[in-house]
């Protein structure tokens, strides 16, 4: 008996023995053998790991007004489980679809989404009107949580509010074509974001760290840390002011005329630096949603057109370089036969016999086909036309640029002919024209348009400026000055030159103008046109070039000379004010009578008196207006030393923006009401054009806004301010100031 139960123990005590050297070699191999192995399972257990997303570069206009940035944004999160815990849905349904502008049906499907099993889900975010949403909507969320918090004594209701980052247009659809857009995925999306998408970006960083049980860091583990890298930045060619002058004048028009589309480009012929460029339809990228696709294209780069008389630039350019063009040789206008082909002036019977400089000026089809055809002959004609760049793209910073379409047989004598006035196998691109008048403005080189100044890297400081790049030289600098001239008769001779209606008092300006019939089923319609017009000024030191190509006006007797030349000369005026080129004071102007065009230079009055700075205003004639009731000027607009018309008002400002209030703008002109908004930091939105009738703050998409209803004056309010002046000039002959408005703004009139 005792032996049995001594071999029982034995035996017990064996297995014992044999299972805890099993469980040592168990042991031994894990921590011992397999280590590394198991050390590497447990820090991935331990580790946790975070992308670092770096900040989008910014990108800003040519004086650093930020144009696209990086914002603050919240994504609206829901947690059903605790919601129908606490019994909230319905209430918290019925807040959420009010802040946030969605259906009860659409927040309610997602506050009650449930798991497969049956249980409600933990988090669920509300895309719908809840991604991405700004400060404001948030902050009216966050206020709306916090006192369901304190009704029902929970720390969490069941509502979150996710941080997140968005693109930011502060100026609205200002320049949106040039800018293009980011979406709410964070996909850089067409114009520039999407051309420059490797470099506004950055580059993601990562921090990898080890942590216990509760996810607390531990003190001695390891921890790897990449930094993220910022996007560059980037400054634009882009003059935030004269693409304000370029998009205001093509609505206008656009209002006026209806047509499919109308584009306008500016660009610094010297350095084809693009000053303003512009497309209507548009569309507001901050909200890019809400606008139909055709709104997105960008007609100045992707839209084919035959350029009709504008063209003409190119075969002139041609003739004089190969001492073809006489000015004062003459031919017979009307109709010209080309093998297979009549061939006529926009007006049938012709004007007689006349010079070729008369056939510019009258924009002669005829007269180009006996310097194009008949002088250059195909094969020249076309070398100078590719020589202008065309059948190429340009090479400008945009995406989806197309390169034109210039293919006439030079076998057939009707395609060489129509090709010398910009019809027929001829298509261009709007940016294509703007590049190749541009360098018979800057003395015959070809240059290569750009958008982009300046890229700085925000780590490095290192700014990388764009040159102006030279494509070839296309004619000789005598020769381009000799184009001008003639191109200056087509606006300056205000009997038959076409450009006429392009004249600006003072200055010197050289044009053509462009009404070509469009093809519609194979065919000319007798009803559909392109209108155009294109020049530059001054001539001799040219600032600006600019292009206007309008298509399909409503109007059948709408025409380059008619249409187009007015809104060229608007931009134009306005834009050499702006830069400051002086016009040349001609002898019929007297001190007494000066030009209607004349410019004054805005005085220095920068941390003046307010008496002192009236004063200096005064004397210079100017018009003022006085924003905020401080006694010192902190700020003017427009800038010291900028050439501005007699009636532009300058602005003076006497307190720090973020004290500034909005005035009551009764009575300002929608460019001025505009302008104060910007001021005083106010997103205004306009109802109507003319003048500022009344004004109310709204909320829009979640914003607050100024609405400005606009209305044009009235015979009543006209005589009012006539009677005003009258009796204003009686009481006191000379300078008065006038109250406009609340808010500390009181203007100025200077008296001559």
């Amino acid at each position: 008996m005792t032996k049995r139960i001594k071999l029982r123990t034995l035996l017990v005590g064996g297995v014992i023995t044999l299972l805890f050297v099993l469980l040592v070699g168990r042991i031994y191999w894990v921590q011992v053998v397999k280590a590394d192995f198991w050390t590497e399972k447990a820090k991935e257990i331990w580790s946790r790991s975070e992308t670092l997303v770096p900040a989008r570069g910014t990108i800003s206009d040519r004086d650093g007004n930020v144009l696209a940035m990086d914002v603050s944004a919240y994504t609206v999160a829901v947690n059903p489980k605790i919601i129908h815990k606490l019994k909230l849905e319905d209430v918290i349904v019925n807040k959420l679809s009010s802040v946030l502008g969605v259906s009860k049906s659409s927040i309610r499907e997602i506050v009650e989404a449930k798991k497969d099993n049956g249980d409600y889900y933990e988090q669920r975010e509300i895309r719908k009107g809840g991604w991405k949403i700004d400060k404001v909507v948030s902050d009216r969320i966050d206020k709306f949580r916090e006192q369901l918090k304190t009704d029902n004594k929970e720390k969490d209701v069941g509502i979150y509010l996710i941080d997140e980052k968005k693109r930011y247009y502060p100026k609205g659809t200002l320049a949106s074509h040039i800018l293009g857009y980011e979406d709410k995925q964070g996909t850089a999306v067409m114009g520039l974001e999407a051309s420059l998408n490797s470099q506004l970006k950055g580059t993601d960083g990562q921090i990898k760290y080890e942590r216990d049980g509760n996810g607390v860091i531990l003190d001695n583990g390891t921890v790897d840390f990449k930094p993220s890298v910022d996007g560059k930045n980037v400054k634009l060619t882009i003059d935030t002011d004269i693409q304000h002058y370029i998009e205001d004048a093509i609505k206008e028009t656009y209002d006026k005329y209806q047509p499919k589309s109308i584009t306008a480009i500016a660009a610094d012929p010297q350095t084809m630096e693009i000053l303003g460029m512009a497309n209507l339809p548009s569309f507001n990228p901050n909200t890019y949603w809400t606008s139909p696709q055709e709104n997105f294209y960008d007609h100045a780069i992707k839209s084919l057109y035959e350029p009709g008389s504008t063209f003409k630039i190119v075969t002139l350019s041609g003739a004089v370089q190969e001492g073809l063009f006489h000015p004062n040789d003459t031919y017979k206008s009307g109709a010209i036969h080309v093998p297979g082909s009549w061939i006529h002036d926009i007006k049938r019977e012709g004007w007689g016999t006349i010079t070729y400089l008369e056939g510019l000026k009258r924009s002669s089809n005829v007269a180009f086909v006996k310097l194009g055809y008949e002088g250059l002959k195909a094969d020249k004609l076309m070398q100078y036309i590719a020589d202008f760049g065309f059948s190429k793209k340009t090479g400008i910073e945009l995406p989806g640029e197309i390169p034109g379409l210039i293919n006439p047989n030079p076998n057939y004598a009707s395609e060489v002919a129509t090709a010398a006035f910009g019809q027929g196998k001829v298509l261009v691109t709007p940016i294509q024209q703007v590049a190749a008048v541009a360098a018979v403005a800057n003395g015959g080189k070809l240059l290569v348009p750009h958008l982009v100044k300046s890229i700085e890297d925000p780590v490095t400081k290192k700014v990388t400026e764009t040159k102006p790049q030279l494509v070839r030289q296309v004619i000789s600098e005598n020769t381009a000055n000799q184009v001008d001239e003639y191109l200056e008769q087509v606006v300056s001779d205000q009997k038959i030159g076409t450009g006429r209606n392009a004249y600006i008092e003072g200055y010197r300006v050289a044009g053509k103008t462009g009404t070509a019939q469009k093809v519609i089923g194979g065919g000319y319609s007798e009803d559909k046109y392109v209108i155009s017009f294109i020049g530059f000024a001054p001539v001799g030191n040219p600032k600006i070039v600019v292009y206007i190509v309008i298509d399909e006006p409503n109007d059948r007797l709408a025409s380059g000379g008619t249409v187009a030349a007015p809104v060229f000369k608007k931009i134009v005026s306005q834009s050499l004010r702006h830069m400051g080129v002086k016009p040349i004071i001609t002898s019929t102007s007297t001190q007494n009578e000066p030009s209607k065009d004349q410019t004054v230079t805005v005085p220095n009055v920068l941390q003046q008196s307010l008496a002192q700075a009236k004063k200096a205003l005064t004397d210079r004639k100017l018009n003022y207006v006085v924003v905020g009731k401080g006694g010192k000027v902190l700020k003017q607009i427009p800038k010291a030393d900028t050439a501005v018309s007699p009636d532009q008002k300058v602005y003076m400002l006497t307190e720090e923006q973020s004290k500034l209030t909005a005035p009551d703008m009764s009575g300002l002109s929608m460019r001025d009401a505009m302008q104060m908004c910007a001021n005083v930091k106010l997103r205004c939105i306009t109802k109507g054009e003319g003048f500022v009738k009344s004004q109310a703050q709204m909320v829009l998409n979640g914003n607050k806004v100024l609405q400005l209803i606009m209305s044009p004056p009235d015979a009543e309010l006209l005589q009012q301010v006539e009677d005003d002046a009258e009796q204003q000039s009686g009481q006191n002959g000379s300078n008065k100031n006038t109250k406009i408005g609340g808010s500390g703004i009181s203007g100025g009139s200077s008296g001559g």
